[in-house]
């Protein structure tokens, strides 16, 4: 059985013990999209630990088991949603190909790579979710090259209202293993945040794109 509240807290310990989160709200970081950010998250670094790494494999299937029932193949959103993708269909016995970010501009021009698995039931795996809008483009081109997108499943949310609202618009429900809300209670917790940045850290959430 999967028991969200619990498998919450064991991610986001995990992931802030192997600094695949940092949060720094005196020292923010800049994301690519020119964004200032109290927080900065890179799951490839859970594919180095075999222990979190088997434990994220194994909590993802049984999530997606749970949340979307049988499937027929499994798809990662390229690049960090390859390996997790890889995983968890291995896990599930299930066809694994994968999207990437724009077609290739060589041989076949591919934009899906794998077998064709046209017309199964197919769930997206995706490392993490910020605004949504590269992990939807997966989804958008799965759609329009003939698949039925049962949902997404990743390992963390950043929990934007934005990211909400893209997903339903695309009529793409999504699950995760665990979101920000979980990290900065348990981050606040178990010190690795002072009292006085909890408050920073919500705000950030709130408006990420003027923060700072």
């Amino acid at each position: 059985m999967f028991n969200s509240s619990e498998i919450e807290q064991q991610v986001a310990e995990f992931l802030l013990q192997i600094k695949a989160i940092k949060l720094q709200p005196n020292n923010p970081f800049t994301w690519a999209s020119g964004w200032k950010s109290p927080i900065y998250c890179d799951n490839r670094i859970t594919l180095s630990h075999p222990t979190i790494r088997t434990y994220i494999r194994q909590q993802l299937t049984l999530l997606i088991q749970e949340t979307f029932g049988p499937v027929g193949g499994i798809a990662g959103v390229a690049t960090a949603g390859i390996p997790q993708g890889v995983l968890v269909a291995q896990d599930l016995g299930l066809p694994f190909i994968y999207v990437r970010s724009k077609p290739k501009d060589h041989g076949t021009g591919s934009l899906i790579e794998g077998d064709d698995l046209t017309g199964k039931r197919v769930v997206v795996i995706e490392d993490l979710i910020s605004t949504g809008k590269s992990s939807l483009q997966a989804v958008d081109a799965l759609r329009a090259a003939g698949y039925d997108v049962a949902g997404l499943a990743a390992i963390f949310t950043y929990g934007f209202n934005i990211a909400t609202e893209n997903f339903k618009k695309a009529n793409c429900p999504f699950v995760t293993l665990s979101n920000y809300n979980a990290l900065i209670n348990y981050a606040n917790a178990n010190q690795y945040i002072a009292a006085a940045d909890v408050e920073i850290l919500r705000k950030w959430r709130e408006n990420p794109s003027t923060w700072g």
